[in-house]
């Protein structure tokens, strides 16, 4: 069994890959700031004698005592609202904190996994997207904070590599959605589903016909444990190839929650990608066969009760 470190061990994604830790009997460390985790998102961890808690803002200080087998860096905020209202803690998380992280793997000698992301693609080019493309990205754009240093981070990752022999893995994580999602996080699935559940206009950005594509949480975290444990060391694109308009995406939320919201318009913000789409032709080789799951319609169906919860709503 292995003592793993999850960096943003207390959000959404970084939660969830500590619970399956847990369930797989490793011992597991998280380290959150708080910024835009939540303990709620971990509190029924704390009954497990093999799972303890870090308070730490990793761009400035990050030490564990003891070995450590594995690092997981999960620690960024990781939607447009968060990055536009905290962008230079997004850069810095991106580089410092990647920094610490990558130190920390060199002198405890842990294999490491970061958490890049489908931005270091930009507004692409080329569709869908692979691991050889290089982006369309704008580097002083709004958006440019959280994407360039997901894109630093990768840089970093591959030198720590080459110059220091570190054992590295890089995710390229797609939307993800699920339970522990923020409900106020800005993106479009917490979103639809808040405004939905309480009969509020979906706002929908454009004409709508900008596309994303939904990867369940649980599948994503498959994905990322088989990559982990892989002998892959380049990026890994992981998400769910399957594609589908935003106005298509609202119109099933008010569907499945039996909402009588409107669609409301609105302007599309910039540098806004017109698409997204994951080709996983190549976790599909080096993964053991992974794909997705979890359908669309399951696992937003479990999203949803998730939000009724939290809206105090009847499940």
């Amino acid at each position: 069994m292995a003592r793993i470190l999850v960096t943003g061990g207390a959000g959404f994604i970084g939660s969830h890959l500590c619970e399956r830790f847990l369930n797989e009997n490793h011992e597991v460390v998280a380290v959150d700031n708080l910024l835009t985790g939540d303990r709620d998102n971990i509190a029924h961890l704390f009954e497990n004698r093999k799972f303890s808690f870090l308070e730490q803002d990793i761009t400035t200080y990050l030490y564990v005592r003891g070995d450590l087998d594995v690092i997981m860096h999960f620690a960024s905020p990781a939607s447009p609202v968060d990055y536009l209202e905290l962008p230079i803690q997004t850069l810095k998380v991106g580089s410092l904190g990647t920094h610490k992280a990558l130190g920390l793997a060199k002198e405890k000698k842990a294999r490491i996994l970061v958490a890049s992301t489908s931005e270091v693609y930009g507004d692409p080019l080329v569709h869908p997207q692979q691991e050889s493309y290089w982006g369309n990205v704008n580097p002083i754009g709004p958006r440019g904070v959280y994407d360039e240093a997901k894109r630093f981070m990768e840089a970093m990752t591959m030198a720590y590599r080459r110059s220091h022999g570190v054992d590295t893995r890089i995710v390229r994580i797609f939307n993800t959605y699920g339970p522990r999602m923020r409900m106020r996080d800005g993106r479009v699935v917490p979103n639809f589903m808040c405004q939905a559940l309480q009969n509020e206009p979906l706002t929908v950005y454009g004409d709508g016909s900008q596309t994303r594509s939904f990867c369940y949480v649980d599948d994503l975290v498959e994905g990322i444990t088989r990559l982990l444990w892989s002998d892959e060391q380049d990026p890994v694109n992981i998400g769910n190839p399957s594609e589908m308009t935003i106005q298509q995406f609202a119109e099933k939320i008010i569907k499945l929650s039996g909402s009588r919201s409107p669609i409301e318009r609105r302007p599309l913000p910039e540098d806004d990608p017109k698409v997204r789409q994951p080709d996983i032709t190549k976790a599909k080789r080096v993964l053991d066969n992974w794909g997705p799951k979890v359908s669309l319609d399951e696992g937003l169906g479990k999203t949803i009760g998730y939000f009724k919860s939290k809206l105090g709503l009847e499940a």
